[in-house]
């Protein structure tokens, strides 16, 4: 591949096709005309697996060679989209271990996706809790639990959120060494890092060791909503994705995402690497201004460049206080609770959305109440049924505090952040109340059978 250049062999279809004057004689309805909004433009660029356009689960045609454009950008054995995010990602990954018999441990805080992942596989999770602080969003994974489940149960796999959603990032070399030496396989959700590779240090993933790895291409980089990519660096699963994604996925998959994550190709090609550079000098200068006034970041073995995170709590105020904050001066941010604040940036962003939020910032006024740091006792609950037949069962819904011996059912916790503090299938302890109104959630599904109660 030469540098600076990289074709796009799914957007120069979709352009000459719009431009062919071809009739229509196949779906989608609107059949590329305008109609009377603003949005029907793009409806000429919408297609289908018509000749020539190739199909998103075939090795063949202009989806897969776009495809193989984006394995060599990211320096993978294989890279595979996805037009339904990294939920789609997740549970081809799960279906791939289910397949091979793996027994699946996974790092408590997963986001929601994975559980329902587990229920329609009956997969039953064997978690591995981190030593968290002040938040289950977030916890450092200690590398002797690991090693302690793999030794006992080798030929497994290590399920891992890393970037987790303040931007926390897991030693995912250690943990992909320790994995191997026991036969074992880690799964990666890194959702929230697919700017990774392009550092002028890579730390993706799957450069550092890991098997298989999703990133959402649309939280970073210039893709549209639901554009995702699965990436292996073990040989072995390349000739099986595709197969194990259609179990999940639409059979008609958008190809507006599918062409959106073709241009991103040429972008990665491009302009990344120079983009990255500039963002970390102007994060870097945020951070400088922004830690005079505010604690940065969160326990971790390393962090995401483009999550600037505040520690509200450290810092003496609400992180919902500064989230109002924010929005009153024209700042939409991307997770808060009374801890946390997150701010999403992104190689998009340029001097002035740094400056910008540098001086709201700056310029919101209250008076630190330095209180003794909350700290997180995150509950063991009791498991009672399994994950799948607590999510199909016949629930009700109940005030939190009333919740107190019941069995969870479905797993109604706010997206974001989407880490479950009850899992389907376990008893809700006081410990699990205290936790759930910390969280400001104020029902909770739990299974109706009293004979389970």
């Amino acid at each position: 591949m030469k540098e600076k250049t990289m074709n796009t062999p799914v957007y120069d279809y979709i352009l000459s096709y719009a431009g062919s004057g071809m009739l229509r004689m196949h779906m989608p309805g609107h059949k590329g005309r305008t109609f009377d909004n603003l949005l029907s433009d793009i409806y000429r660029f919408d297609l289908t697996e018509i000749t020539g356009a190739g199909n998103l689960f075939e090795y063949e045609g202009i989806i897969y060679e776009s495809e193989k454009n984006a394995a060599e950008l990211f320096c993978t054995k294989g890279t595979f989209y996805s037009t339904q995010g990294s939920t789609l990602c997740i549970q081809t990954m799960l279906a791939l271990m289910k397949r091979e018999n793996r027994r699946v441990f996974a790092v408590r805080n997963v986001h929601r996706s994975f559980l329902s992942s587990c229920a329609l596989l009956n997969i039953e999770p064997v978690w591995i809790y981190p030593e968290y602080s002040d938040t289950i969003i977030s916890g450092r994974i200690n590398l002797s639990d690991v090693i302690k489940s793999l030794e006992m149960n080798p030929h497994s796999c290590l399920y891992v959120t890393s970037p987790d959603y303040l931007g926390a990032m897991a030693d995912i070399k250690s943990l992909a060494e320790i994995c191997h030496s026991y036969d074992s396989v880690l799964l990666v959700d890194n959702a929230h890092g697919a700017c990774l590779p392009f550092y002028s240090e890579n730390r993706h993933p799957v450069h550092l060791g890991a098997d298989l790895c999703c990133d959402s291409a649309h939280k970073m980089l210039p893709a549209l909503t639901g554009a995702a990519y699965l990436h292996t660096g073990n040989e072995r699963y390349t000739s099986q994705i595709k197969d194990a994604m259609l179990m999940f996925a639409s059979t008609s998959p958008s190809y507006l995402v599918t062409c959106s994550l073709d241009l991103c190709n040429r972008y990665l090609a491009c302009s990344i690497k120079e983009e990255l550079a500039q963002a970390e000098k102007l994060m870097a200068k945020l951070r400088s201004t922004a830690s005079e006034k505010y604690s940065l970041g969160c326990p971790a073995f390393d962090l995401e460049p483009l999550h600037f995170t505040i520690n509200a709590e450290k810092s003496g105020v609400s992180g919902r206080y500064l989230a109002e904050k924010l929005r009153e001066n024209g700042i939409e941010y991307e997770f808060a609770d009374d801890t946390y604040i997150v701010l999403l940036f992104s190689p998009a962003d340029g001097e002035e959305e740094y400056r910008k939020t540098a001086a709201v910032l700056e310029s919101i006024e209250f008076r630190p109440e330095i209180k003794e740091p909350s700290r997180i006792v995150f509950p063991h609950p009791e498991k009672v049924l399994s994950i799948r037949d607590a999510l199909f069962s016949e629930y009700e819904e109940v005030s939190t505090e009333c919740a107190e011996g019941r069995i969870c059912a479905g797993i109604n916790v706010p997206c974001p952040p989407a880490v479950p503090v009850a899992v389907s299938g376990e008893r809700i302890s006081a410990e699990t109340v205290r936790t759930l109104v910390h969280y400001g959630i104020s029902t909770v599904r739990v299974v109706k059978n009293r004979k389970w109660n």
